[in-house]
């Protein structure tokens, strides 16, 4: 399936978890009513979410908890999105964007930042084909001056290979910040004034919209349901302004647990929720 498993030579096998669902094989990415009959019991599918946003958090406690270094929780949690991708594709949801690495996650040591450098190209090059394949566009956003050539090359490669794909729009945000996407977008509207391509009287909510990362060279809504794992109870400067009006899902599960029925309790979660956008209902 999707994100293809990366050489584990070095690592342990992962066990699996008693909490997840036995996989079903890929289908063709659904869409009207064969999308309707896969849907889950209780789900409706017009109230769906259209764009999915996930903080994939809890990869090292899953690993510490299990006495295992964080790489093996970063391995377990690669699958966990795997099973996500597929959900979200089988279910309908036509975006899906996985906070993968943060902009202060190069904090941590060094060891582990090479390894999940290492993961990403892996898992990036290694599924190319199924994406091209499976109709599923891939887009990665953040600081990519900070990311290995390697990598860059196999993102750019991945984005221009799958670029016409429009089945499903998985975006990796990797050394993303939210902080920083709002500052280079006005970065790039002031360059746009000092070179008299736009006045600042010009300048909107729309026009801001289009400098952010996710926007550009995309037509995204912007997420309609953000889900955050592991009992944190915060953004942690993930699409600060394109989450104004997201629903928020927060869970225990930590990430590498993270399956079909947590996925499920979210997008129910979402479907039960009034959403008025500052306005009241008569």
């Amino acid at each position: 399936m999707l994100l293809s498993q990366s050489p584990a030579a070095t690592h342990p096998q992962l066990p699996t978890s008693s909490s997840r669902r036995t996989r079903r094989s890929a289908q063709p990415c659904p869409r009207g009513a064969a999308a309707e009959s896969l849907l889950p019991r209780g789900l409706r599918p017009e109230s769906l979410p259209r764009h999915v946003a996930v903080v994939m958090d809890g990869n090292s406690r899953w690993a510490r908890a299990r006495g295992m270094p964080p790489a093996f929780g970063h391995e377990a949690g690669r699958r966990a999105l795997v099973e996500t991708v597929r959900l979200s594709r089988a279910w309908g949801i036509r975006a899906l964007t996985a906070f993968a690495f943060s902009h202060e996650n190069w904090s941590r040591p060094k060891a582990e930042v090479d390894f999940l450098m290492g993961l990403f190209e892996r898992v990036i090059h290694d599924s190319v084909a199924e994406f091209f394949r499976d109709g599923i566009r891939l887009r990665v956003i953040g600081d990519c001056s900070r990311l290995p050539a390697s990598l860059r090359r196999t993102a750019r490669d991945a984005e221009e290979a799958t670029r016409n794909n429009s089945q499903l729009d998985l975006t990796l945000a990797i050394s993303y910040s939210g902080r920083r996407d709002i500052v280079q977008a006005c970065r790039s509207l002031a360059q746009k004034v000092r070179g008299e391509l736009l006045r600042p009287e010009d300048i909107d909510e729309s026009l801001f919209a289009g400098e952010l990362e996710t926007s550009r060279g995309s037509e995204l809504p912007c997420p309609d349901l953000l889900i955050r794992t592991s009992g944190e109870l915060r953004l942690s400067n993930f699409l600060l302004w394109q989450s104004a009006y997201s629903e928020l899902f927060f869970t225990d599960t930590l990430w590498p647990d993270f399956g079909e029925a947590d996925y499920l309790e979210a997008l129910c979660s979402f479907q039960s929720r009034d959403r008025r956008f500052g306005r009241r209902n008569s």
